[in-house]
């Protein structure tokens, strides 16, 4: 049996404070942090390394959830470089014509996020969802935290939980329970479905009575902190010029044409050039951002060209202080969870061999404990897979969760629906629903609302579904 050091335990205290912490909805940062310094002090056994573990680990975590920041500046950048020329408006407009008010454009956000996540992976589906529909929803009366309830629960939840397009996950899970992949992914598809269904009608039973009529004045009040715009900028004001406005149709036009035919590109590298390109994940978000940065080029020259280097400079400025100022008080948390995977804790801690994992090692020295019960069985690997994604990546998990499930698997339930749950709570988890120091945390940002409070909003609807899923599974599939 795995033996636990001191190490592990102060590791599972502290998570333990933090997780309590959350429930009582106040701020995280200073125990992550401490945290942090005590357990690498132990660890090490040295005062010194425990101050550098401090450092390390916010690094660490901070190379690791940079490229969000970038996607974030980019695409604010290139918003309120739209908003200069007056495109921002004449862009949504067609969208405006569907979302004749807040509640269907909650369940257009959902749909239009669910079928783009399913092909490339919500990160690089959150850009252009947020740029091109939030704000035509928020206009229609949808309370940007629901906004970003929508496409959190439709993208991070739904879409990725069972990942049925790339199969990472499913092969993740399948690879260490032993079995068929393509059992995997089936099961995972049901059951991410019947989670997103239940989950997505509770959101909305439990948000409808907060949304506006079309015509709430707060909706633009809303729209402006969206857009992250200071009505006293010069470049803000409207204006009726003849060069504006040209170029305010043309923009209107070319960005979604753009952003269009990257999904088209995406989805043909996908279904018909059969090549994986990498553009699936990490490297989808990054081609999204470069797109972005060229529309942002063209858009400062058109509204200005001799100005067109001072203005690029001051949006990707705001663009940066905008993401920092959302999303800075994420590294620490994230940093302490780092500390808690073998994949990062040798970085952290400076050690090469023998990299513990914590987190994981406290979660596989439960398995003697469980028992053997279907219900209560499929209910622990539950368990375990919302443990695992408290480390925010969803996927680091699997390999355990996976390998659970075959050890579990009984007469009554076989590996592959174990698996999946296991997958289901995971990813629900840490792909981006019920942790901040996850992908949730570009949601949040681009609906210019707090992580916290949207992590908050998802803990309800998400763990009633997953409860719920479980037990379907156990009793009907």
């Amino acid at each position: 049996m795995l033996e636990l050091t001191i190490s592990h335990w102060l590791y599972g205290a502290f998570t333990l404070i933090i997780i309590i912490t959350m429930v009582f909805r106040r701020g995280v940062v200073l125990p992550t942090l401490l945290g942090t310094f005590i357990i690498a002090w132990v660890y090490k056994g040295s005062i010194v390394d425990g101050f550098t573990a401090i450092f390390n680990a916010n690094l660490v975590a901070a190379k690791e959830l940079f490229n969000i920041f970038l996607i974030i500046t980019f695409m604010l950048a290139l918003l309120n470089s739209l908003r200069d020329l007056g495109a921002d408006r004449r862009m949504i407009q067609p969208i405006e014509k569907v979302m004749v008010n807040g509640h269907i454009s909650f369940f257009v956000l959902i749909g239009v996020t669910y079928v783009i996540s399913l092909f490339f992976w919500p990160t690089p589906a959150v850009p252009l969802i947020c740029a091109l529909l939030v704000p035509a929803a928020v206009r229609a009366g949808l309370p940007a935290i629901t906004a970003a309830v929508a496409v959190a629960l439709a993208g991070q939840g739904m879409a990725l939980s069972s990942d049925y397009i790339v199969q990472v996950a499913p092969g993740l899970s399948a690879s260490s329970a032993g079995i068929d992949q393509g059992l995997v992914a089936d099961q995972a598809l049901i059951l991410s479905l019947i989670t997103g269904i239940i989950a997505i009608s509770l959101a909305y039973v439990f948000y409808r009575k907060n949304i506006r009529d079309k015509n709430d004045p707060a909706n633009d009040e809303e729209l402006k902190t969206l857009q992250n715009t200071k009505e006293s900028e010069e470049t803000s004001e409207p204006s009726e010029d003849t060069h504006l406005t040209k170029w305010s149709k043309t923009f209107a036009v070319l960005v979604p044409i753009a952003l269009l035919a990257v999904v088209i590109y995406m989805m043909y590298e996908k279904l018909v050039s059969g090549r994986m390109s990498g553009l699936e994940g990490g490297d989808g978000a990054a081609f999204v951002g470069g797109v972005a940065v060229i529309l942002l080029l063209l858009s400062t020259v058109a509204f200005g060209k001799q100005r067109a280097l001072d203005y690029i400079s001051n949006h990707i400025t705001d663009g940066f202080v905008f993401a920092f100022r959302a999303m800075g008080p994420v590294i620490p948390i994230a940093g302490f969870f780092f500390l808690g995977s073998s994949d990062f804790a040798g970085e952290i801690l400076g050690v090469e061999e023998n990299v513990p994992a914590l987190l994981f090692d406290l979660v596989e020295s439960t398995q003697a404990f469980l028992p053997q019960s279907a219900l209560l069985a499929a209910l622990s690997v539950l368990v375990i897979g919302i443990i695992t994604g408290l480390d925010g990546s969803g996927f680091s998990g699997l390999p355990l969760t996976g390998a659970l499930a075959a050890s579990l698997e009984t007469s009554s339930i076989d590996a592959s629906t174990l698996a999946a749950i296991g997958q289901m709570g995971s990813i629900w988890t840490g792909g981006g629903t019920l942790v901040a120091w996850s992908s949730l945390i570009a949601i949040a940002g681009f609906c210019g609302v707090s992580v916290m409070e949207l992590v908050r909003k998802n803990f309800l609807p998400v763990m009633i579904g997953l409860v719920i899923t479980t037990i379907i599974a156990v009793f009907f599939l």
